[in-house]
């Protein structure tokens, strides 16, 4: 009967043997990845680790797939080597912004200029990266119309051959703080001395206890990057505006965190000067 229905069908024993093998292959591969997704899941309690996982092993499934089924189908297919040369270089031009993207892919994973998390900025977007994928990577956007680099809510997908040709900023690697800086301009006829003064006792209380980590932070940064900073205590610079003393308080602060330090330093400014009549 199988012989009946082979001849008229066409398909020789040793195609449906292939055929076979190809998709016992890819049905057990698959098993094996929901099942090690599922016991993953059970086991990470983070989801960067839970998002890691989930991602090696999807990727190592599919090019285990690949080369497994390749190596059954690959002697079928000799004979159109030749073939398959001409249409490769006709694929390489049609399909070259494809081909970038994927080499973007193996440049973000192999050499690392962001990981999932960090907060990094492009010439057109800013925002946290919250997936990377073969083709593009995402970002959740931060600033736009929203002020002090908050979230927007909007998910961006950029191409990962933009890798390439475009710079990026990443504000969690290396140093991983950012400096800070608050103006606040008092009147000439303002004790603008005593207003100094507690800018600079306001500043030290929000952030001197970060110039211990970031003082760790910077020497092991330096031995990858050319970082060097004398000082990482907070400080306030003086300057005359038209209008009065500007008085500008810069600290050190963690990029997700700038707009939670600003508010509660402006509140203890704004609460202290109006307890002194001369400011």
């Amino acid at each position: 009967m199988s012989e009946f229905i082979t001849n008229n069908l066409g398909i020789s024993s040793d195609l449906q043997g292939r055929i076979f093998s190809s998709i016992l292959i890819i049905l057990l591969l698959w098993l094996v990845r929901f099942m090690l997704l599922k016991f993953t899941k059970r086991r990470a309690k983070d989801v960067r680790i839970l998002y890691s996982w989930r991602k090696a092993i999807t990727y190592s499934t599919v090019i285990l797939s690949i080369l497994l089924v390749g190596r059954i189908w690959i002697t079928a297919f000799q004979s159109l080597l030749t073939f398959l040369g001409l249409l490769s270089a006709g694929l390489a031009i049609a399909l070259k912004d494809l081909i970038t993207n994927i080499a973007g892919w193996i440049f973000i994973i192999l050499k690392k200029p962001f990981n999932i998390g960090d907060r990094i900025q492009t010439v057109d977007h800013t925002g946290d990266v919250i997936d990377i994928g073969v083709f593009q990577f995402t970002l959740l956007e931060i600033g736009n119309w929203v002020d002090a680099d908050q979230s927007t809510g909007r998910i961006i997908r950029i191409p990962n051959g933009s890798i390439f040709t475009e710079t990026q900023a990443n504000f969690s690697q290396g140093f991983q703080f950012i400096w800070n800086e608050i103006p606040v301009l008092v009147t000439f006829e303002s004790n603008w001395q005593k207003a100094k003064e507690i800018l600079q006792k306001t500043a030290d209380s929000h952030a001197e206890h970060l110039s211990k980590e970031a003082s760790e932070r910077v020497k092991r940064a330096s031995e990858k990057y050319m970082i060097f900073y004398p000082h990482l205590t907070p400080i306030v610079y003086t300057s005359v505006e038209q209008s009065g003393v500007l008085l500008t308080v810069r600290y050190l602060c963690k990029p997700k965190n700038r707009r939670n330090s600003r508010h509660a330093i402006w509140e203890d400014i704004l609460t202290q000067f109006a307890e002194h009549d001369d400011i």
